[in-house]
């Protein structure tokens, strides 16, 4: 079966910034195709009211309409001097109240694991459609991130207005502890439901986990198509591999201890991956850069359980690096965002969440920021409409829910962990 290409159209030129261009590849082994209907979960929207502010918003698009200009059901009459941003026609006639309000705010502090080279084209985007709105944007690992926020917490120190991680199972503790701020954001519907948690927990990326190899040095015959095919070739080609093989350090990454406990709770497979992974004198690393690092200079030649939208960025700008997605299954995680239920900014945080789950925020994640976009109205670039149409049903999204609070358990955590170290032999 032929490669699939997945080609990101060329990013527009922005102003003094450079935005990633040209092509990543993804090898790609077609298992059965089936077409999966993807569910969504609508729910009424309900804004608050706020008299003030909707009766200066309302003379302000009344003088308007009798100029000729914008309906009064649409949205505030003008922005910093400018007219109003268009919104789609299924966002809340009230929705103009959350403009006005951020205005006011002035700015959305969010605080993140994803890198800043790849939300940067997202900021761009959102500060270009509501100029006034600054994102105060910090980037960290997800385990000071979790620290950080709840030590603020403790002290009262101003924090984030929105988290957004990659590490499930913590944001996920998060939400269930009452740190998050209901909101039943307008993009809801074209959302699927397992990537939703109770108007509180919002999935905004569609992450496969993947295989990486050095396209140049590891034979073509050697490329695991599937889970069990990874430990078969570890365990057959020890000698070749050996001190040659990356995986995540599960111990010290939250995100690649989800992915392991998910791989074990999918197939008993994942014991013997582990098994010939101990054998083969596995480099555990806790960050994906140094993983990939690795791997495109030859030091490894093949890598497991890697988070897909940062091998495939990294690939764009290092020939070697090939991508394989599991024909057997492949796991899907979520970058998690949610509203802080003590932020200061609420409004700007509100903008700020509809505007990455919109169709245009989407788009821009998917064609510039090399994240793989959620919605299936998204249709260029990174998209899980265009991997699902390929990979049919072998694709097994980790949901946001209740699930992932098993992950947090520290007995279970710490008898998977000795199950696991006993596995490398470690």
């Amino acid at each position: 079966m032929p490669p699939v290409l997945l080609r990101p159209p060329p990013a527009r030129s922005a102003s003094g910034v450079s935005q990633y261009r040209s092509e990543c590849f993804f090898m790609i082994m077609l298992g059965a195709r089936s077409t999966i209907s993807s569910h969504f979960d609508a729910a009424p929207i309900r804004m608050p009211s706020i008299p003030d502010t909707r009766r200066r918003w309302l003379c302000q698009a009344a003088a308007l309409l009798a100029a000729g200009g914008l309906a009064a059901a649409e949205s505030p009459a003008q922005w910093l001097g400018r007219p109003a941003p268009e919104l789609p026609s299924y966002y809340p006639r009230d929705y103009g109240v959350v403009f006005d309000a951020a205005r006011r705010e002035g700015r959305v502090t969010v605080y993140s694991t994803t890198d800043f080279a790849a939300a940067h084209p997202l900021i761009r985007a959102f500060e270009a459609r509501y100029p006034g709105v600054t994102v105060d944007y910090r980037e960290q690992n997800s385990d000071d991130l979790y620290r950080r926020y709840l030590a603020e917490l403790a002290s009262g120190a101003p924090g984030a207005d929105v988290v957004w991680s990659s590490s499930m199972p913590e944001q996920f503790k998060l939400v269930n502890d009452g740190h998050a701020l209901p909101y039943a954001s307008p993009e809801r519907p074209y959302l699927p439901s397992w990537a939703i948690w109770k108007n509180e927990a919002y999935g905004t990326s569609y992450e496969p986990v993947v295989f990486v190899y050095n396209a140049r040095q590891l034979p073509a015959d050697l490329v695991p198509a599937t889970h069990a095919d990874f430990a078969r070739i570890l365990t057959v080609h020890r000698d070749l591999l050996r001190g040659r093989v990356a995986s995540y350090d599960i111990e010290h990454s939250g995100s690649a201890f989800l992915f392991a406990a998910e791989d074990a709770r999918t197939t008993p497979v994942f014991w013997d991956v582990a098994r010939a992974l101990g054998a083969a004198n596995v480099n555990l690393y806790i960050t994906t850069a140094a993983m990939l690092e690795r791997v495109a200079s030859g030091e490894s030649l093949l890598a497991y359980n890697v988070i897909g939208s940062y091998a495939a960025r990294y690939a764009d700008r290092n020939p070697a690096l090939a991508i394989k997605m599991p024909a057997d299954y492949t796991l899907v995680a979520t970058r998690v965002a949610f509203i802080a239920r003590r932020s200061t900014h609420p409004n700007a945080a509100r903008l700020w969440l509809d505007f990455v789950l919109s169709r245009e925020g989407q788009s821009v994640m998917a064609n510039r920021a090399f994240l793989f976009s959620l919605r299936q109205d998204v249709e260029t670039g990174l998209t899980a409409k265009r991997l699902l149409a390929e990979l049919g049903n072998t694709h097994r999204p980790i949901p946001v829910g209740p699930g992932l609070l098993a992950h947090q358990d520290q007995l279970r955590r710490a008898d998977f962990l000795k199950r696991w170290h006993a596995a490398l032999g470690r």
